[in-house]
Protein backbone atom coordinates (compact mmCIF):
# COMPACT_ATOMS: atom_id res chain seq x y z
CA UNK A 1 0.00 0.00 0.00
CA UNK A 2 1.16 3.58 -0.59
CA UNK A 3 2.95 4.82 2.62
CA UNK A 4 0.49 7.87 2.92
CA UNK A 5 -2.58 6.18 2.32
CA UNK A 6 -1.24 3.22 5.46
CA UNK A 7 -1.27 6.58 7.01
CA UNK A 8 -4.54 7.55 6.53
CA UNK A 9 -6.16 4.45 7.36
CA UNK A 10 -4.48 4.02 10.55
CA UNK A 11 -5.21 8.06 11.52
CA UNK A 12 -8.62 7.26 10.63
CA UNK A 13 -8.36 4.30 12.77
CA UNK A 14 -7.36 6.36 15.56
CA UNK A 15 -9.88 8.83 15.27
CA UNK A 16 -13.06 5.92 15.35
CA UNK A 17 -11.66 5.16 18.45
CA UNK A 18 -11.65 8.33 19.97
CA UNK A 19 -14.91 9.17 18.80
CA UNK A 20 -16.44 6.22 20.48
CA UNK A 21 -14.46 6.74 23.64
CA UNK A 22 -15.19 10.61 24.08
CA UNK A 23 -18.24 11.56 25.08
CA UNK A 24 -20.94 13.69 23.41
CA UNK A 25 -20.99 17.42 23.29
CA UNK A 26 -24.13 19.39 24.02
CA UNK A 27 -24.01 20.65 20.69
CA UNK A 28 -23.25 17.11 19.03
CA UNK A 29 -26.61 15.90 21.50
CA UNK A 30 -28.64 19.09 19.95
CA UNK A 31 -27.63 17.62 16.54
CA UNK A 32 -28.56 14.19 17.37
CA UNK A 33 -32.35 15.51 18.59
CA UNK A 34 -31.99 17.02 14.54
CA UNK A 35 -30.97 13.59 13.23
CA UNK A 36 -34.46 11.99 14.94
CA UNK A 37 -36.60 14.96 13.39
CA UNK A 38 -35.08 15.34 10.05
CA UNK A 39 -36.49 18.59 7.91
CA UNK A 40 -35.22 21.02 5.20
CA UNK A 41 -33.73 23.19 7.91
CA UNK A 42 -33.23 24.45 11.13
CA UNK A 43 -32.64 27.85 13.39
CA UNK A 44 -29.17 26.97 13.90
CA UNK A 45 -27.99 25.50 10.17
CA UNK A 46 -29.21 23.86 7.39
CA UNK A 47 -29.74 20.12 7.77
CA UNK A 48 -26.97 18.35 6.51
CA UNK A 49 -25.25 17.15 9.97
CA UNK A 50 -28.56 16.08 10.46
CA UNK A 51 -28.39 13.43 7.54
CA UNK A 52 -24.81 12.43 8.40
CA UNK A 53 -25.84 11.51 12.24
CA UNK A 54 -28.84 9.60 10.88
CA UNK A 55 -26.35 7.64 8.21
CA UNK A 56 -23.92 7.05 11.34
CA UNK A 57 -26.69 5.79 13.61
CA UNK A 58 -28.52 3.12 11.43
CA UNK A 59 -25.18 1.70 11.02
CA UNK A 60 -23.55 1.99 14.35
CA UNK A 61 -26.82 2.57 16.51
CA UNK A 62 -26.84 5.68 18.91
CA UNK A 63 -24.02 6.01 20.51
CA UNK A 64 -21.15 8.20 20.91
CA UNK A 65 -19.43 5.79 17.32
CA UNK A 66 -23.01 5.96 15.52
CA UNK A 67 -23.38 10.17 15.88
CA UNK A 68 -19.72 10.59 15.02
CA UNK A 69 -18.59 7.99 12.39
CA UNK A 70 -18.86 9.70 9.43
CA UNK A 71 -16.92 12.28 10.62
CA UNK A 72 -13.84 10.40 10.24
CA UNK A 73 -15.22 8.39 7.46
CA UNK A 74 -15.58 11.28 4.98
CA UNK A 75 -12.21 13.29 6.30
CA UNK A 76 -10.80 10.36 4.84
CA UNK A 77 -11.68 10.43 1.55
CA UNK A 78 -12.06 13.94 1.83
CA UNK A 79 -8.26 13.80 2.17
CA UNK A 80 -8.26 11.42 -0.96
CA UNK A 81 -9.61 14.06 -2.82
CA UNK A 82 -7.81 16.91 -2.04
CA UNK A 83 -4.35 15.00 -2.64
CA UNK A 84 -6.00 14.09 -6.03
CA UNK A 85 -6.98 17.52 -6.29
CA UNK A 86 -3.52 19.02 -5.53
CA UNK A 87 -1.85 16.83 -8.10
CA UNK A 88 -4.55 17.17 -10.59
CA UNK A 89 -3.12 21.26 -10.38
CA UNK A 90 0.30 20.27 -10.40
CA UNK A 91 0.57 17.54 -12.30
CA UNK A 92 4.77 17.64 -12.44
CA UNK A 93 5.35 18.04 -8.40
CA UNK A 94 2.81 15.72 -7.69
CA UNK A 95 2.13 17.27 -4.14
CA UNK A 96 -1.27 15.71 -3.43
CA UNK A 97 0.45 13.58 -0.28
CA UNK A 98 1.61 16.99 1.62
CA UNK A 99 -1.40 18.94 1.01
CA UNK A 100 -3.67 16.33 2.70
CA UNK A 101 -0.85 15.54 5.42
CA UNK A 102 -0.88 19.26 6.24
CA UNK A 103 -4.65 19.81 6.55
CA UNK A 104 -5.08 16.87 8.66
CA UNK A 105 -2.67 17.99 11.26
CA UNK A 106 -4.23 20.83 11.65
CA UNK A 107 -6.49 20.79 15.15
CA UNK A 108 -9.56 22.05 13.43
CA UNK A 109 -9.38 19.01 11.05
CA UNK A 110 -7.05 16.41 12.73
CA UNK A 111 -9.54 16.63 15.84
CA UNK A 112 -12.21 18.92 15.09
CA UNK A 113 -13.14 16.38 12.26
CA UNK A 114 -14.14 14.01 14.61
CA UNK A 115 -17.03 15.50 16.07
CA UNK A 116 -20.73 15.92 14.75
CA UNK A 117 -20.98 19.41 13.81
CA UNK A 118 -22.10 20.95 10.62
CA UNK A 119 -18.32 21.55 9.88
CA UNK A 120 -18.07 18.46 9.16
CA UNK A 121 -20.20 18.08 5.93
CA UNK A 122 -19.07 21.27 4.99
CA UNK A 123 -15.32 20.63 4.75
CA UNK A 124 -16.31 17.35 3.01
CA UNK A 125 -18.39 18.99 0.20
CA UNK A 126 -16.34 21.90 0.06
CA UNK A 127 -13.49 19.52 -0.82
CA UNK A 128 -15.23 17.71 -3.11
CA UNK A 129 -16.15 21.01 -5.04
CA UNK A 130 -12.22 22.01 -4.76
CA UNK A 131 -11.28 18.92 -6.43
CA UNK A 132 -14.19 19.17 -9.16
CA UNK A 133 -12.29 22.90 -9.99
CA UNK A 134 -8.93 20.90 -10.24
CA UNK A 135 -10.43 18.12 -12.36
CA UNK A 136 -12.02 20.90 -14.70
CA UNK A 137 -8.58 22.53 -15.17
CA UNK A 138 -6.82 19.64 -15.78
CA UNK A 139 -9.01 17.82 -18.37
CA UNK A 140 -10.78 21.22 -20.12
CA UNK A 141 -14.23 19.43 -19.80
CA UNK A 142 -16.90 21.35 -18.84
CA UNK A 143 -18.74 18.26 -17.75
CA UNK A 144 -17.42 19.05 -14.47
CA UNK A 145 -19.38 22.38 -14.32
CA UNK A 146 -22.01 20.03 -13.10
CA UNK A 147 -20.38 18.03 -10.76
CA UNK A 148 -19.16 21.22 -8.93
CA UNK A 149 -22.57 22.89 -8.56
CA UNK A 150 -23.52 19.13 -6.96
CA UNK A 151 -21.35 19.37 -4.53
CA UNK A 152 -21.76 23.18 -3.94
CA UNK A 153 -25.32 23.34 -3.23
CA UNK A 154 -24.60 20.34 -0.71
CA UNK A 155 -22.35 22.50 1.25
CA UNK A 156 -24.60 25.18 1.24
CA UNK A 157 -27.23 22.75 2.66
CA UNK A 158 -24.24 21.67 5.01
CA UNK A 159 -23.32 25.31 5.97
CA UNK A 160 -24.27 28.73 5.02
CA UNK A 161 -20.29 29.53 4.99
CA UNK A 162 -20.12 27.73 1.49
CA UNK A 163 -21.70 30.74 -0.22
CA UNK A 164 -18.02 31.49 0.40
CA UNK A 165 -17.51 28.88 -2.60
CA UNK A 166 -19.84 30.61 -5.30
CA UNK A 167 -17.82 33.48 -3.84
CA UNK A 168 -14.38 32.21 -5.01
CA UNK A 169 -15.28 30.47 -8.10
CA UNK A 170 -16.84 33.87 -9.58
CA UNK A 171 -13.54 35.78 -8.40
CA UNK A 172 -11.82 33.09 -10.26
CA UNK A 173 -13.93 33.47 -13.00
CA UNK A 174 -13.70 37.19 -13.70
CA UNK A 175 -9.72 37.40 -12.19
CA UNK A 176 -8.08 34.73 -14.19
CA UNK A 177 -7.47 35.20 -18.05
CA UNK A 178 -7.15 30.59 -18.30
CA UNK A 179 -10.78 31.10 -16.85
CA UNK A 180 -12.57 33.54 -19.28
CA UNK A 181 -13.99 30.77 -21.60
CA UNK A 182 -16.37 29.32 -19.18
CA UNK A 183 -18.37 32.38 -19.35
CA UNK A 184 -19.57 30.94 -23.27
CA UNK A 185 -19.63 27.62 -21.69
CA UNK A 186 -23.73 26.54 -21.08
CA UNK A 187 -22.40 23.64 -18.64
CA UNK A 188 -21.40 26.80 -16.12
CA UNK A 189 -24.95 27.87 -15.79
CA UNK A 190 -25.77 24.59 -15.78
CA UNK A 191 -24.17 23.85 -12.72
CA UNK A 192 -25.10 26.45 -10.93
CA UNK A 193 -29.07 25.91 -11.49
CA UNK A 194 -27.91 22.38 -10.12
CA UNK A 195 -26.41 23.54 -7.27
CA UNK A 196 -29.69 25.78 -6.13
CA UNK A 197 -31.69 22.71 -7.03
CA UNK A 198 -29.72 20.66 -4.28
CA UNK A 199 -30.20 23.93 -1.84
CA UNK A 200 -33.97 24.26 -2.32
CA UNK A 201 -35.54 22.51 0.10
CA UNK A 202 -33.04 24.78 2.47
CA UNK A 203 -35.03 27.69 0.65
CA UNK A 204 -38.33 26.20 0.84
CA UNK A 205 -38.01 25.41 4.74
CA UNK A 206 -37.04 29.02 5.30
CA UNK A 207 -39.93 30.31 2.96
CA UNK A 208 -42.60 28.20 5.04
CA UNK A 209 -40.49 29.75 8.33
CA UNK A 210 -40.31 33.56 7.91
CA UNK A 211 -36.79 32.77 6.65
CA UNK A 212 -35.96 32.18 10.17
CA UNK A 213 -32.62 30.81 9.94
CA UNK A 214 -31.17 33.08 7.28
CA UNK A 215 -32.58 35.89 9.74
CA UNK A 216 -30.70 34.17 12.59
CA UNK A 217 -27.22 33.51 10.40
CA UNK A 218 -27.32 36.61 8.39
CA UNK A 219 -27.41 38.64 11.56
CA UNK A 220 -24.21 37.32 12.07
CA UNK A 221 -22.54 39.32 9.31
CA UNK A 222 -22.19 42.32 10.20
CA UNK A 223 -20.43 44.87 13.33
CA UNK A 224 -21.17 45.14 16.75
CA UNK A 225 -20.50 48.46 17.52
CA UNK A 226 -19.16 51.22 14.96
CA UNK A 227 -15.52 51.98 14.20
CA UNK A 228 -12.95 49.26 14.10
CA UNK A 229 -11.38 47.83 17.50
CA UNK A 230 -7.98 45.41 17.41
CA UNK A 231 -9.58 43.34 20.04
CA UNK A 232 -11.59 40.55 17.47
CA UNK A 233 -8.72 40.84 15.01
CA UNK A 234 -6.46 39.81 17.66
CA UNK A 235 -8.75 37.09 18.55
CA UNK A 236 -9.08 36.14 15.26
CA UNK A 237 -5.72 36.20 13.85
CA UNK A 238 -4.69 34.00 17.60
CA UNK A 239 -7.51 31.16 17.23
CA UNK A 240 -6.28 30.67 13.54
CA UNK A 241 -2.35 30.15 14.99
CA UNK A 242 -3.67 28.12 17.92
CA UNK A 243 -6.41 25.82 15.79
CA UNK A 244 -4.34 25.42 12.15
CA UNK A 245 -1.06 25.26 14.74
CA UNK A 246 1.41 27.59 14.48
CA UNK A 247 3.65 25.76 11.45
CA UNK A 248 1.28 25.06 9.61
CA UNK A 249 -0.33 28.66 9.61
CA UNK A 250 2.88 30.18 9.17
CA UNK A 251 3.07 27.28 5.91
CA UNK A 252 -0.28 27.95 4.53
CA UNK A 253 0.05 31.80 5.07
CA UNK A 254 3.78 31.61 2.61
CA UNK A 255 1.79 29.00 0.53
CA UNK A 256 -0.92 31.59 -0.25
CA UNK A 257 1.50 34.86 -0.84
CA UNK A 258 2.94 32.17 -3.32
CA UNK A 259 0.32 31.40 -4.98
CA UNK A 260 -1.04 35.12 -5.22
CA UNK A 261 2.68 36.01 -6.17
CA UNK A 262 2.56 33.40 -9.35
CA UNK A 263 -0.67 34.40 -10.39
CA UNK A 264 0.26 38.11 -10.54
CA UNK A 265 3.66 37.64 -12.47
CA UNK A 266 3.08 35.08 -14.97
CA UNK A 267 -0.86 34.35 -15.04
CA UNK A 268 -0.33 31.03 -13.25
CA UNK A 269 -3.64 29.38 -13.48
CA UNK A 270 -3.51 26.87 -10.62
CA UNK A 271 -2.26 29.75 -8.75
CA UNK A 272 -5.26 31.77 -9.41
CA UNK A 273 -7.68 28.70 -8.55
CA UNK A 274 -5.79 28.55 -4.83
CA UNK A 275 -6.14 31.78 -4.18
CA UNK A 276 -9.99 32.41 -5.18
CA UNK A 277 -10.28 29.69 -2.95
CA UNK A 278 -8.63 31.52 0.39
CA UNK A 279 -8.79 35.10 -0.39
CA UNK A 280 -12.71 36.31 -0.35
CA UNK A 281 -12.93 34.41 3.28
CA UNK A 282 -9.92 36.27 4.27
CA UNK A 283 -11.30 39.72 3.28
CA UNK A 284 -14.65 38.67 4.72
CA UNK A 285 -13.53 37.37 8.06
CA UNK A 286 -11.00 40.26 8.41
CA UNK A 287 -13.77 42.81 8.01
CA UNK A 288 -16.36 40.59 10.38
CA UNK A 289 -13.19 41.01 13.13
CA UNK A 290 -13.19 44.74 12.87
CA UNK A 291 -16.14 45.01 14.64
CA UNK A 292 -17.15 41.91 15.84
CA UNK A 293 -16.25 38.33 17.23
CA UNK A 294 -15.61 35.28 13.92
CA UNK A 295 -15.54 32.00 15.84
CA UNK A 296 -12.19 30.02 15.65
CA UNK A 297 -13.73 27.63 13.62
CA UNK A 298 -15.72 29.53 10.77
CA UNK A 299 -12.81 29.98 8.56
CA UNK A 300 -11.95 26.25 8.21
CA UNK A 301 -13.10 26.15 4.71
CA UNK A 302 -9.87 28.26 3.74
CA UNK A 303 -7.34 25.90 4.53
CA UNK A 304 -7.88 22.70 1.95
CA UNK A 305 -6.44 25.24 -1.06
CA UNK A 306 -4.32 27.12 1.48
CA UNK A 307 -2.80 23.50 2.13
CA UNK A 308 -2.52 22.45 -1.30
CA UNK A 309 -0.59 26.06 -2.22
CA UNK A 310 1.54 25.60 1.13
CA UNK A 311 2.67 21.87 -0.56
CA UNK A 312 3.17 23.35 -3.92
CA UNK A 313 4.68 27.02 -3.32
CA UNK A 314 6.36 27.26 -0.39
CA UNK A 315 9.91 28.72 -0.77
CA UNK A 316 13.07 26.62 -0.44
CA UNK A 317 13.94 27.90 2.70
CA UNK A 318 10.44 27.08 4.27
CA UNK A 319 9.82 23.20 3.12
CA UNK A 320 11.95 21.41 6.21
CA UNK A 321 9.28 22.74 8.48
CA UNK A 322 6.59 20.28 6.93
CA UNK A 323 7.71 17.28 9.12
CA UNK A 324 7.99 19.39 12.04
CA UNK A 325 4.82 20.94 11.70
CA UNK A 326 3.06 17.17 11.42
CA UNK A 327 4.68 16.02 14.51
CA UNK A 328 3.50 19.50 16.02
CA UNK A 329 0.31 18.70 15.15
CA UNK A 330 0.08 15.18 15.75
CA UNK A 331 1.66 15.47 19.37
CA UNK A 332 -1.25 17.98 20.06
CA UNK A 333 -4.06 15.70 18.66
CA UNK A 334 -2.91 13.23 20.84
CA UNK A 335 -2.90 15.41 23.81
CA UNK A 336 -6.07 16.35 23.13
CA UNK A 337 -7.76 13.43 22.52
CA UNK A 338 -5.93 11.93 25.79
CA UNK A 339 -7.24 14.86 28.11
CA UNK A 340 -10.68 14.66 26.62
CA UNK A 341 -10.75 10.80 26.71
CA UNK A 342 -9.22 10.06 29.93
CA UNK A 343 -7.77 13.28 31.68
CA UNK A 344 -5.05 12.33 33.04
CA UNK A 345 -4.38 16.08 33.79
CA UNK A 346 -6.66 17.70 36.20
CA UNK A 347 -7.00 21.12 35.10
CA UNK A 348 -9.97 23.44 35.86
CA UNK A 349 -12.82 24.32 33.79
CA UNK A 350 -11.10 27.66 32.63
CA UNK A 351 -7.98 25.46 31.51
CA UNK A 352 -9.38 22.91 29.93
CA UNK A 353 -12.29 23.18 27.29
CA UNK A 354 -12.76 19.11 26.99
CA UNK A 355 -14.26 19.29 30.69
CA UNK A 356 -16.46 22.34 29.95
CA UNK A 357 -17.85 20.05 26.99
CA UNK A 358 -17.97 16.89 27.47
CA UNK A 359 -17.20 16.04 31.17
CA UNK A 360 -18.85 14.07 33.33
CA UNK A 361 -22.47 14.07 31.45
CA UNK A 362 -22.77 10.42 32.86
CA UNK A 363 -22.60 10.76 36.47
CA UNK A 364 -24.55 13.97 36.54
CA UNK A 365 -27.64 12.34 34.34
CA UNK A 366 -28.07 9.90 37.09
CA UNK A 367 -27.80 12.44 39.75
CA UNK A 368 -30.97 14.34 37.41
CA UNK A 369 -32.48 10.79 37.43
CA UNK A 370 -32.22 10.78 41.46
CA UNK A 371 -33.47 13.72 42.17
CA UNK A 372 -36.81 13.21 39.84
CA UNK A 373 -37.41 10.52 41.88
CA UNK A 374 -37.08 11.96 44.88
CA UNK A 375 -39.85 14.78 44.07
CA UNK A 376 -41.83 12.42 42.35
CA UNK A 377 -41.52 14.37 39.24
CA UNK A 378 -42.87 13.12 35.59
CA UNK A 379 -40.77 14.50 33.71
CA UNK A 380 -36.86 16.63 33.25
CA UNK A 381 -36.67 19.62 31.51
CA UNK A 382 -34.39 22.04 30.31
CA UNK A 383 -34.13 25.54 29.03
CA UNK A 384 -30.39 25.28 27.20
CA UNK A 385 -30.85 23.17 24.23
CA UNK A 386 -27.64 21.36 24.76
CA UNK A 387 -28.68 20.60 28.31
CA UNK A 388 -32.01 19.15 27.17
CA UNK A 389 -30.60 17.13 24.34
CA UNK A 390 -27.37 15.85 26.98
CA UNK A 391 -30.80 14.54 29.31
CA UNK A 392 -32.67 13.14 26.22
CA UNK A 393 -29.73 10.86 25.23
CA UNK A 394 -28.41 10.00 29.14
CA UNK A 395 -31.89 9.66 31.03
CA UNK A 396 -32.83 6.36 31.48
CA UNK A 397 -35.73 5.33 29.08
CA UNK A 398 -40.02 6.15 29.55
CA UNK A 399 -38.67 9.55 31.17
CA UNK A 400 -40.07 12.47 29.39
CA UNK A 401 -37.45 15.34 28.49
CA UNK A 402 -38.98 18.59 27.93
CA UNK A 403 -36.94 21.52 25.97
CA UNK A 404 -37.78 24.93 26.57
CA UNK A 405 -37.23 27.66 24.08
CA UNK A 406 -38.64 29.67 20.98
CA UNK A 407 -36.35 27.70 18.70
CA UNK A 408 -38.80 24.22 19.37
CA UNK A 409 -41.50 25.59 17.72
CA UNK A 410 -39.41 25.28 14.20
CA UNK A 411 -39.32 21.53 15.02
CA UNK A 412 -42.13 18.86 14.19
CA UNK A 413 -42.20 17.40 17.97
CA UNK A 414 -45.14 17.04 20.21
CA UNK A 415 -45.74 20.07 22.88
CA UNK A 416 -46.54 18.78 26.74
CA UNK A 417 -49.68 18.06 27.85
CA UNK A 418 -50.90 20.29 31.07
CA UNK A 419 -51.21 19.51 34.52
CA UNK A 420 -48.21 17.65 34.93
CA UNK A 421 -44.93 18.05 37.13
CA UNK A 422 -41.72 17.97 36.69
CA UNK A 423 -38.44 18.83 37.33
CA UNK A 424 -36.82 22.25 35.44
CA UNK A 425 -32.20 22.25 35.46
CA UNK A 426 -30.74 24.92 34.85
CA UNK A 427 -27.26 26.13 35.02
CA UNK A 428 -26.13 28.52 37.17
CA UNK A 429 -24.32 29.87 34.45
CA UNK A 430 -27.45 31.44 33.91
CA UNK A 431 -28.00 34.84 35.54
CA UNK A 432 -31.93 34.75 34.68
CA UNK A 433 -34.94 33.35 36.56
CA UNK A 434 -36.14 30.17 34.40
CA UNK A 435 -38.79 31.39 31.55
CA UNK A 436 -41.21 28.68 32.76
CA UNK A 437 -44.30 29.87 34.60
CA UNK A 438 -44.36 29.16 37.83
CA UNK A 439 -41.25 27.25 38.35
CA UNK A 440 -40.33 26.82 42.09
CA UNK A 441 -36.62 26.21 43.57
CA UNK A 442 -36.72 22.58 44.50
CA UNK A 443 -34.40 22.75 48.03
CA UNK A 444 -31.97 19.90 47.63
CA UNK A 445 -30.19 19.45 51.26
CA UNK A 446 -26.87 18.41 49.36
CA UNK A 447 -27.08 22.17 47.52
CA UNK A 448 -26.51 22.25 43.52
CA UNK A 449 -26.33 19.23 41.17
CA UNK A 450 -23.05 19.50 40.23
CA UNK A 451 -21.13 17.94 36.77
CA UNK A 452 -18.00 16.64 37.40
CA UNK A 453 -14.83 15.03 36.22
CA UNK A 454 -13.02 13.01 38.29
CA UNK A 455 -13.51 15.23 41.38
CA UNK A 456 -12.51 18.17 39.19
CA UNK A 457 -15.75 20.55 38.64
CA UNK A 458 -17.57 21.14 35.20
CA UNK A 459 -20.46 23.07 36.11
CA UNK A 460 -23.02 23.49 39.03
CA UNK A 461 -26.69 23.54 38.36
CA UNK A 462 -30.03 24.67 40.23
CA UNK A 463 -33.56 22.43 39.94
CA UNK A 464 -36.61 23.86 40.19
CA UNK A 465 -40.26 21.99 40.84
CA UNK A 466 -42.45 22.67 37.50
CA UNK A 467 -45.73 22.21 36.48
CA UNK A 468 -47.71 22.39 32.30
CA UNK A 469 -49.65 24.56 31.59
CA UNK A 470 -51.62 26.34 28.74
CA UNK A 471 -49.51 29.87 28.55
CA UNK A 472 -46.23 27.80 28.71
CA UNK A 473 -43.33 29.21 25.77
CA UNK A 474 -43.36 26.94 22.99
CA UNK A 475 -41.82 23.30 24.43
CA UNK A 476 -41.42 19.83 22.98
CA UNK A 477 -40.73 16.75 24.08
CA UNK A 478 -37.74 15.60 22.81
CA UNK A 479 -36.64 12.15 21.06
CA UNK A 480 -35.01 9.91 23.48
CA UNK A 481 -32.78 6.94 22.02
CA UNK A 482 -34.35 3.84 20.31
CA UNK A 483 -34.38 0.33 22.40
Amino acid sequence: MNPWLAALAAVTALRLVVAAVVPLAPDEAYYWVWSRTLQGGYLDHPPMVALFIRAGTLLAGETPIGIRLMGPLSLALASILLARAADALFPRERPGAWAAALLNATLMIGVGGILATPDTPLVFFWICALWTIARLHATGDGRWWLAFGFFAGLALASKYTAVLLGLGVLGWLIGSRAAWRWWRDWRLYAGGALALLVFAPVLAWNAAHDWASFAKQGGRAGVDSPGITLRFLGELFASQVGLATPIVFVLCVAGVAGAVAAWARRGDAAGAILAAFVLPGVAVFLWQATGSRVQGNWPIVLYPAACIAAAAYLPARLRGWRWPALGLGAVLALGGFAQAALAPVPLPRRQDPTLARLGGWDAFAEAVEAERRRLGASFVAAEEYGLASQLALRLPPGVPVVALHDRWALFDLPRPQAGVTGLLVQSERRDSAPDWPGAEPARRPEGALIRARRGVEAERYRTFRVETRPDLPPAAILPRPLP
